[in-house]
């Protein structure tokens, strides 16, 4: 009787730690979180979501521009690094024995780790450069760096827990492997391909630094991906170090739509693998 008393005072205790630690743990985000609410939310307004900047000094004005190219900048990275991300994932979990597999990681792993504004130096080398000017398609670029490590991943985790019987089927009736991955096995796994896809724009929409590189940031709202291009972390960025306290309360009501966008799309992720 003493040891299941000794055993259930145990258990009781170190549900109790990890209650603890779980707290200790989200606390930081939850007061961060809370914070950008309460300075942000009271600042949303329909000039913020409809009108552009003001010049400095002026109050009012709105982050049209931002919101408009954080859109177009995110999706044509996701646009760009879907195939490759895919791909990649395709060779790693279908093709083990491919004698690039070991390379591909290694790059795949380094890109992953690479620090956000290391990318966005490399998108300056290979697209701002050669363009001769900053343009919302190098931005784009820089994003598709961020997103291709992690839909490779994801891809590779998704297609290894599609049952090989699956694959065995396809090539029993005479298909060729390829023909079974695209058609068998891929459908198998649209699910977690998806979510895979929707993580890596939620991670990609919320960098700056990148950008500075590349879009660069422009007040007036524009379409083409070739011209300099506004987002909403670079206007956070640069409307938060800026000395006007119109500035800095718009700069909070920026987070909270980037919060915003970000809890969607991973609402999103989780309502499409419900149930899968």
């Amino acid at each position: 009787m003493r040891s299941l008393q000794a055993r259930y005072t145990r258990d009781r205790l170190i549900l109790i730690v990890v209650i603890a630690g779980t707290i200790l743990a989200a606390l930081p985000l939850t007061l961060v979180l809370g914070y950008a609410l309460v300075n942000g939310f009271s600042s949303l307004n329909w000039d913020f979501f409809t009108k552009g900047p003001k010049p400095p000094g002026e109050l009012g004005g709105g982050m049209a521009p931002a919101i408009v190219g954080t859109l177009i900048i995110t999706g044509t990275g996701l646009l760009i690094a879907t195939p490759f991300g895919i791909a990649a994932g395709i060779l790693l979990a279908e093709y083990p024995e491919n004698k690039l597999n070991p390379t591909l990681r290694l790059l795949s792993d380094t890109l992953n780790g690479m620090p956000a504004v290391l990318k966005g130096l490399l998108a300056y080398v290979l697209v701002v450069k050669a363009q001769g000017s900053f343009s919302g398609l190098s931005g784009a670029v820089a994003m598709a760096f961020i997103m291709v490590p992690i839909i490779a991943k994801t891809t590779e985790s998704v297609l290894k827990l599609v049952p090989w019987n699956i694959r065995e089927a396809g090539l029993a009736l005479g298909l060729p492997r390829w023909r079974v991955i695209l058609s068998l096995v891929l459908p198998a796994a649209r699910a977690g391909v998806v979510t895979g896809l929707l993580l890596a724009t939620a991670r990609a929409a919320g960098e700056a630094a990148p950008l500075i590189f590349t879009a660069f940031g422009n007040s007036l709202l524009t379409y083409n991906l070739l011209q300099p291009m506004d987002t909403l972390p670079l206007r956070l960025y640069a409307y938060a170090i800026s000395p006007y306290e119109d500035w800095h309360r718009q700069a909070w009501a920026a987070a909270v739509v980037l919060l915003g966008l970000i809890v969607l799309t991973s609402l999103l992720a989780r309502w499409v693998t419900r149930g899968r």
